[in-house]
């Protein structure tokens, strides 16, 4: 479903990713893991279109979207949850969501997503900064949703959030799944998460991947070095 091929990215004369390929599969969730710097955020960017690529390819469900603008790649399938959330603090929960269906086929809110997350709906009246970090998140996911993706792309999303609502966004996420069926990519720095959600989990250090491992097969520990370096 998705396939990042020999991606590289510059900021300016500045190479960020070196290199970086990966394929996640069709209801597959696939775990990038680094500290902060290494590039997990750069290669989000890249992968939605916000950062342009300077060589390599991105495929969404065989579309090569490598020149798309942002926009372009929602239309094709991809759904990204920025780092820190960026919701509309001014707006309603229930307008939040509704930005995000701006390309959808319906334009209602449908009933699944307040059932993923209700206190979404209890909350739908209130205005976005009101809400705590936790709610915030699960509301970026859900705006991201309404937007029926191929591909759902998540940037650290548990920082700053406390350890029982972390749970809950697991549950939801591995939910989501199921019912959807959807591929989903997650930038981490927390392990007991990744291992909670993902098939698959990459490290990524200085701009390039440098481990791979299933969940079954992961070494813990080994990961864990690599993120308290």
């Amino acid at each position: 479903m998705l396939k990042v091929d020999n991606v590289f990215v510059s900021y300016g004369q500045s190479e960020a990713l070196h290199g970086v390929s990966f394929e996640a599969a069709r209801n597959e969730t696939v775990a990038i893991m680094g500290r902060n710097g290494m590039g997990k955020t750069t290669l989000f960017k890249s992968l939605i279109g916000v950062l342009p690529l300077k060589s390599g390819a991105v495929v969404v469900d065989g579309q090569d979207v490598s020149k798309d603008e942002s926009f372009r790649r929602v239309a094709k399938g991809i759904a990204y949850v920025p780092q820190g959330r960026q919701i509309f603090a001014t707006l309603s929960v229930e307008e939040n969501i509704q930005t995000g269906l701006e390309n959808a086929r319906s334009k209602t809110i449908p009933d699944e997503i307040y059932s993923l997350f209700p206190v979404l709906f209890e909350m739908r009246k209130r205005k976005g900064g009101n809400l705590s970090g936790g709610q915030q998140q699960q509301l970026a996911i859900a705006r991201a949703l309404v937007t029926e993706p191929k591909v759902l792309l998540l940037d650290e999303p548990t920082e700053g959030i406390q350890p029982s609502i972390i749970k809950d966004i697991a549950k939801a996420l591995n939910e989501i799944r199921k019912m959807r069926k959807i591929t989903i990519v997650v930038s981490e720095q927390v392990l007991s998460f990744a291992l909670d959600v993902a098939d698959r989990l990459f490290v990524i250090e200085g701009g390039r991947l440098v481990h791979e491992s299933t969940r079954g097969d992961a070494d813990a520990a080994r990961i864990r070095e690599y993120l308290s370096v």
